[in-house]
């Protein structure tokens, strides 16, 4: 998100990896212990500020908190909750909320703050985009079927500190997933008493972290992070204001940053190659996959059959030389996939070795003109053509999205006779909503992880999943998964091997085709110091970081 999630290029991780492009760091240097003001860019407008709602917490993961926070290298440390313990057979959460946990507004944070909050998420009135990570709590997933009333859902308060949550199965990953945003309070009575603008503007929120938000009103394109000064850990935000502005060029953020008006910004491949020995250089890494999506159920049926063909997704992948387009085209500091999920995101408990690498299916995403052109004349054969039009949906806002469209569409004319794509990029919004409603034939789409787990990425792929845009049904695979979730939950080597058999299944098939693994090359000033940046869930924390 996952990131992040997760867009990236253009679909999904947009909700991680759009927001990803909003970090960064601070101000003037004269005048930065007294200001201790960041300057920061973000790739797009804040597409909303309910956590119900939200499609990533990259950037709002500095205004929400929720039992836990995420720490340097995904590790979870102190949140709202100042303990949390968990019953042997793993069924049960307890968690206890600091007494000095208070909202933005003064107002204590109470346990039924939390069993609101989740119960409006799942609620399937709301419509919230990541309901189904709540999968595992008890009842979730007849309330989100609109079986059971949301009422019934595993959580309850037992006075004003303490939260009960009552598991289906063990979560091998639940304490991590309690670090995410979406699992944090919201406050009854202000929603009711906002009613309809409750999160239209910055001002109709409360806001649980360390930061709050001002000067959002819903489409504009700056707006601060200021102090929070009733965060319970106030003490430690050493920064007292974070300003960020839409900036939609790379080559406008660099004019910004030597001006002094940015502290940090994104850098495209050209600018990379140009820069990459600048001593703000900085590269960070993110747990995002940008993909293909294939629309299995597309309106023109001629796409649909021959999207639906094995030969031709294997042959649209291995037409892509992914290393030329990573360490040339962009160059910088991207990476090759090893299949759908992302290297370095989770290692086999048994053996530490890296779960991408154990899923990996050869002459899947390695680059072969030969077979390529074999793979798209057996498919064309099969379903009876002798030539393909393919439009190609994609945002046109992230960093390189100009140059991934084009080497795509140029790539596929090149290797593949009688294929002909035609790219309609648009902004990251609008592609978002065409591909969720199944507007597309293929689409640019990606994925970050929201916690250091594979499951963070396998649940996409599963039937009736939000994300799962082109609707890929795969029997086996769901059952998989479904096993790691319940039958072999407590199991952590039966576990691991379903998710591994399932991630090998989704590879070979190419039920998406992974194009490349993010790495985010930026400019940072050097007085910048203290930024938290992780790989998945929520990437940047402000909270120690300062202005030296």
């Amino acid at each position: 998100m996952t990131g992040i999630k997760k867009f990236a290029i253009g679909a999904v991780g947009v909700s991680a990896a759009l927001l990803l492009a909003a970090c960064g760091q601070s101000k003037s240097s004269s005048q930065s212990q007294e200001k201790q003001v960041l300057n920061l860019s973000a790739a797009a407008a804040l597409d909303t500020i309910d956590i119900s709602k939200a499609t990533g917490y990259g950037q709002t993961g500095n205004v929400f908190e929720s039992f836990y926070r995420l720490g340097k290298k995904g590790k979870t440390t102190p949140g709202l909750a100042k303990s949390g313990s968990v019953s042997k057979d793993g069924k049960t959460w307890t968690f206890v909320i600091r007494s000095n946990a208070k909202w933005s507004n003064g107002e204590k944070i109470t346990a039924q703050d939390f069993v609101y909050s989740w119960r409006r998420s799942i609620n399937p009135k709301t419509a919230s985009p990541y309901a189904y990570l709540f999968s595992g709590v008890k009842n979730v997933d007849q309330i989100i079927a609109g079986k059971k009333a949301p009422s019934s859902l595993g959580i309850s308060a037992k006075g004003d500190n303490t939260v009960v949550v009552k598991l289906e199965r063990p979560i091998a990953y639940f304490k991590v997933l309690m670090a995410y945003p979406l699992f944090g309070p919201q406050n009854e009575a202000f929603i009711k008493k906002t009613g309809k603008k409750y999160a239209t503007s910055s001002k109709y929120m409360l806001y649980s972290g360390p930061f709050k938000i001002t000067g959002w009103k819903g489409t504009n394109d700056t707006w601060s992070f200021v102090k929070n000064n009733y965060y319970w850990d106030k003490k430690v935000v050493k920064l007292k204001k974070i300003n960020y502005q839409v900036v939609k060029t790379t080559n406008t953020g660099y004019q910004l940053y030597q001006q002094g008006k940015l502290d940090m910004t994104p850098l495209s491949s050209e600018q990379v190659k140009n820069l990459k020995n600048n001593k703000d250089f900085k590269t960070y890494p993110y747990s995002y996959v940008s993909f293909l999506a294939y629309n299995f159920n597309d309106k023109d049926q001629t796409v649909k059959k021959a999207l639906s063909n094995k030969k031709i997704r294997l042959a649209l992948s291995l037409a892509l030389d992914r290393q030329v387009l990573t360490k040339k085209v962009f160059g910088d500091g991207s990476s090759v996939p090893k299949g759908f999920v992302a290297s370095g995101l989770a290692y086999d408990p048994s053996t530490g070795a890296d779960f991408a690498s154990q899923g990996k299916i050869k002459n899947t995403v390695d680059y072969s003109e030969n077979l390529a052109k074999k793979y798209w004349k057996q498919g064309l054969k099969e379903i009876g053509l002798s030539k393909l039009s393919l439009t190609l949906l994609a945002s046109n806002e992230s960093t390189n999205a100009d140059a991934l469209t084009q080497y795509l569409q140029s790539q596929w004319t090149k290797v593949l006779a009688g294929i002909s794509v035609k790219v309609n990029a648009i902004p990251s919004k609008n592609a978002y909503t065409k591909a969720s409603s199944g507007d597309f034939d293929i689409y640019v789409s990606g994925w970050g992880g929201d916690f250091s787990d594979p499951m963070t990425f396998m649940q996409i792929l599963q039937k009736g999943t939000s994300y799962n845009y082109g609707k890929w049904n795969n029997k086996q695979y769901n059952a998989l998964v479904q096993k790691a979730l319940t039958t072999d939950a407590n199991n952590t080597t039966k576990r691991w091997q379903d998710l591994v058999d399932a991630l090998k299944l989704a590879n070979s098939e190419q039920a998406v085709t992974p194009i490349y693994e993010q790495t985010t090359a930026y400019l940072q000033k050097s007085k910048v110091r203290g930024i938290i940046h992780n790989t998945a869930g929520t990437q940047w924390s402000y909270k120690f970081a300062y202005i030296k």
